[in-house]
């Protein structure tokens, strides 16, 4: 019994050493560059991925455009006919 109660002091002591945390103290001036900093992207790895799937929406956008125009000008003309 007494054993069951030494290990359990034994492995709440060791508890509290890892869910400890630590503090630390910065200037609020840094603070608040680092908060306003917090919201974008530094990573090179993902700045170029944003930039590929831009230009894919680029090339997407074009032909949509290019299509919906076309589909545009074809009911203009369906219209007019109607009209007639």
């Amino acid at each position: 019994m007494k054993d069951d109660y030494d290990e359990r002091a034994v492995d709440a002591t060791y508890e509290d050493e890892h869910t400890s945390r630590r503090t630390v103290t910065i200037p609020l001036k840094e603070y608040d560059e680092l908060k306003s900093e917090q919201s974008f992207i530094k990573d090179p790895s993902l700045i170029s991925i944003i930039d590929k799937v831009e230009e894919l929406i680029r090339a997407l956008r074009k032909h949509i455009i290019r299509k919906w125009k076309k589909e545009f000008v074809l009911w203009q003309r369906w219209e007019k006919t109607e009209e007639n």
